[in-house]
């Protein structure tokens, strides 16, 4: 078969997600002409999705820095000089506040980050109550706090939590060239206890660290062959911190970019696929293009963990132009016509 025929037949039944992706068909998928790939994306978008809307969320880090993982593209990690300092957990109350404020500012789901390569039980009642806190504000609630055991991902889920954070990072084959502190199967193994204690998953990754297209495939190969899609596909564009063993790498093309973008949401069709990190150092264009490949979420707030996000009222603007609107907020009332009288 060719390289479209292949692309063709993967993705001919729009009605069931499929679990049982080869390497080889979503290779296929990124071969496709870049209209036609666009197109694909855009049609099975539609099929699970208003794509008028987009879903809002915004990151709050909760502790920040003193790591021990090595992840290569990581501010956070103790085992790089990049100026960011470890700081103590927050108090739930100040955490609470941050999400009463994300929420007037139209964040629908707030999301909390610690960097730890583990939750510690010492620290799961204050995480706790910063979850419970934040879901009796009315928003969704997500957090990323390294891996996990099956008592504590019970523990957040009665909690409150709706959603866990545990991105692959990049395809299998490259993984050891961005992190040697834990293996792909520790990250796979926390998924099955964050999927076993009925918690919906973010899990994504990032591209421009270095790797290829093939290693981009592998990444949503192997999302798209867990037990259950990611409820959540955040998709990263590397932001290159100094200090860090990838602080120079180059950026990736923006049209390689929109090909993750839509080879995610045809392999992945009801996850939600956020254009997250990276936002900052993308044109306009660029991101329109995404949410027409099926991007239809985005992390709002001047920062994410420690590096820079859009300004909001830019983001306001860029939505406002594109006709898009938050997830689950009714399109306004179009104004009658008005007929001139003869």
């Amino acid at each position: 078969m060719t390289v479209r025929e292949t692309a063709a037949a993967a993705v001919q039944d729009r009605s069931t997600p499929r679990h049982d992706w080869t390497l080889a068909e979503v290779e296929a998928l990124f071969e496709l002409p870049f209209a036609e790939l666009v197109f694909q994306a855009a049609s099975v978008h539609r099929r699970w999705f208003d794509p008028s809307e987009v879903q809002i969320s915004q990151l709050l880090s909760v502790k920040t820095g003193g790591c021990a993982e090595n992840c290569g593209y990581c501010s956070q990690s103790q085992h790089f000089k990049t100026g960011v300092g470890a700081s103590k957990l927050m108090d739930a109350e100040a955490v609470i506040a941050k999400a009463a404020e994300a929420k007037a500012g139209g964040a629908q789901r707030f999301c909390m980050g610690a960097a730890w390569r583990d939750l510690k039980d010492r620290d799961l009642p204050k995480v706790a109550a910063m979850i419970t806190g934040v879901k009796a504000l009315g928003l969704e609630t997500c957090v990323t706090l390294g891996m996990l055991n099956g008592e504590q991902a019970k523990a957040l889920k009665a909690a409150g939590l709706d959603y866990y954070n545990h991105n692959l990072d990049t395809g299998p084959d490259y993984y050891d060239k961005v992190v040697t502190t834990r293996t792909y199967q520790d990250r796979l193994d926390t998924l099955e206890l964050v999927r076993e204690a009925g918690l919906s998953t973010c899990c994504g990754g990032i591209v421009g660290m270095g790797e290829t297209r093939r290693d981009r495939a592998g990444l949503l190969q192997q999302l798209a062959t867990l037990p259950a899609h990611p409820d959540s596909l955040p998709i990263n564009d590397l932001m290159p911190i100094p200090g860090t063993p990838l602080g120079g790498s180059a950026p990736v093309d923006g049209l390689e970019f929109v090909r993750m973008i839509a080879v995610a949401r045809l392999v992945c069709p009801k996850a939600v696929v956020r254009l997250s990190a990276g936002r900052e150092h993308m044109s306009r264009e660029l991101q329109a293009l995404c949410f027409m490949a099926g991007a239809n979420s985005i992390f709002v707030g001047g920062k994410l963990l420690t590096t820079p996000n859009p300004d909001r009222d830019d983001d306001a603007a860029l939505l406002r132009e594109l006709g898009l609107r938050p997830m689950g907020v009714a399109a306004p009332t179009p104004a009658p016509a008005v007929i001139a009288a003869e």
